[in-house]
């Protein structure tokens, strides 16, 4: 197991941290639907998203924020355009998006076309381009999909006949989408990234008694089927939470395995973030064991602003040293939290974790998708402004 630790909070996750994504400037919106159209380049439209990161770096910076990231401002999705990166994957359409409460995405997905591979990802000269401004005691963060959120997007029913032309057993499909994550972390390392994040909704979803297993195939249509993950054997699949849980769990870690041991690698929880609305409601009790005791990264961006994510007696499963930065400032609204309320919640989950080994942040970032949540980027500042000024009261 790779844990990174450190006693001074001189390395992430900070004391006033954040999970990755802004809202969108009105120029860049622009320039991102005139490109759709074919009406600038796409040189013209790197030179925009290029002044925004900018500007937003220093808005970070101004903030008082000790880690910056570009605030995924290349991308239209958190997860889909990394997934569209990879090599042997094509951006697909369906014929229905994501259901979210009340909403529905954009119909969009990313479906197999050749085996997987993680050479030259593009995402590589995103983080070039970031590193640059990483000034004395600021630390550069790239956030990416889970190797598991991966995994089930192509089982989607739409995506499944694809993924098993090319894949005819999980175990093969496992092998290569671990290898692809690895290579791509090794030349993440080599350009200079310290801290990736991984953006998890699978643990999210799966703690919904509407979900659970719901997602990785057509289950009539799967075979129980040993796979040697690392020297890991597991069952594929099968009709319980936890058997899901355990796979999961095996391709997240045989995923970032072997990474650098400077490299400081998080995973985020979330239940769903889509212009301020939610997808999956359940608190962590169910996957506690094996997410917080058993997945090897070294801290936990938690979503907990809201009755949805449960109370924080799983916590008292988070093993070792780990940390947990609680999302207890919501990212989905405008409207500024109690400040003692928060500091009382903070207190409360003292009860099953060290003050120590916590930090604070919002609930997830403010814009998951190109389109943003419904606040304005005045709130967004806010928010993060609510955050530090809460964590120097009780971290001092």
């Amino acid at each position: 197991m790779r844990i990174i630790m450190t006693s001074k909070h001189t390395l992430p996750p900070f004391r006033t941290d954040v999970v990755g994504s802004y809202l969108r400037p009105a120029y860049l919106h622009q320039a991102r639907s005139q490109f759709a159209k074919g009406e600038i380049s796409a040189d013209n439209l790197q030179t925009v998203e290029n002044k925004a990161i900018t500007e937003l770096i220093e808005k970070q910076k101004a903030a008082g924020l000790k880690v910056i990231t570009d605030g995924e401002f290349r991308r239209s999705w958190w997860h889909l355009d990394f997934m569209w990166g990879l090599n042997g994957v094509e951006k697909a359409d369906l014929s229905h998006g994501y259901v979210f409460d009340g909403i529905e995405t954009r119909p969009e997905t990313a479906r197999l076309t050749a085996k997987i591979g993680g050479k030259n990802h593009p995402f590589l000269e995103h983080f070039r381009f970031l590193l640059p401004f990483a000034d004395a005691g600021i630390v550069p963060r790239l956030t990416i999909p889970a190797p598991a959120q991966f995994f089930k997007e192509l089982y989607r029913p739409e995506n499944k006949a694809a993924t098993e032309s090319i894949y005819p057993t999980q175990a093969e499909l496992i092998q290569d989408l671990t290898r692809a994550y690895q290579t791509f972390i090794a030349e993440l390392y080599a350009a200079g990234c310290r801290n990736l994040q991984l953006d998890d909704c699978t643990w999210g979803m799966m703690v919904d008694a509407r979900y659970n297993n719901a997602g990785v195939a057509d289950r009539s249509l799967l075979k129980e089927e040993p796979c040697d993950c690392h020297s890991t054997t597991h069952t594929v699949i099968s009709d319980n939470v936890q058997s899901l849980a355990e796979l999961l769990l095996a391709i997240n870690n045989a995923a970032i395995e072997g990474a650098p041991d400077d490299l400081i690698l998080t995973t985020h929880v979330c239940r769903g973030n889509y212009r301020s609305t939610w997808a999956a409601s359940g608190g962590y009790q169910p996957v506690a064991s094996v997410l917080f005791g058993r997945e090897n990264v070294s801290a936990y961006y938690l979503e907990f602003d809201t009755e949805r994510a449960g109370d924080f007696s799983p916590l008292a499963e988070v093993s070792g040293d780990k940390k947990v930065v609680l999302g207890l400032v919501s990212s989905k609204t405008g409207e500024l939290e109690d400040k003692q309320a928060v500091i009382d919640r903070i207190k409360e989950a003292t009860q099953y974790i060290p003050l120590d080994r916590l930090c604070l942040s919002t609930q997830c970032g403010f814009a998951s998708t190109e389109e943003g949540n419904a606040l304005t980027e005045q709130q967004q500042w806010a928010k993060i402004a609510l955050v530090k000024e809460i964590a120097e009261e009780v971290w001092k």
